[in-house]
């Protein structure tokens, strides 16, 4: 469940980057590179762990896959909140620099 919820949420994160390429404006391209990441580290993950349990691999639990959906949904929280932080580092469009200026 981890993978398919990283893929799910770099797919969408790409397509959104792809509708908007030449304007990086929201820094998606950060957001799409960390959930590509993830996905490929929960891939190479899914390989180890069907090289050690064979076809069990197919048939979890069901807490195993509830905790596996609560793993991957907050990889892509996680993920959100880094994106947040850069974007306000990085204001891009300048209005952390506007809000403080006119604060004082």
């Amino acid at each position: 469940m981890t993978l398919l919820i990283t893929i799910f949420a770099a797919v969408i994160s790409t397509a959104v980057w792809y509708k908007n390429a030449p304007a990086n404006d929201m820094k998606i391209g950060v957001l799409c590179w960390m959930y590509w990441g993830a996905s490929l580290m929960w891939f190479v993950d899914a390989i180890f762990e069907y090289a050690e349990l064979g076809a069990e691999y197919f048939t979890p639990e069901a807490a195993d896959m509830l905790n596996d959906s609560f793993l991957g949904l907050s990889v892509v929280a996680l993920g959100l909140v880094i994106w947040v932080v850069v974007l306000l580092i990085k204001d891009p469009r300048g209005v952390v620099r506007k809000a403080m200026i006119s604060a004082k």
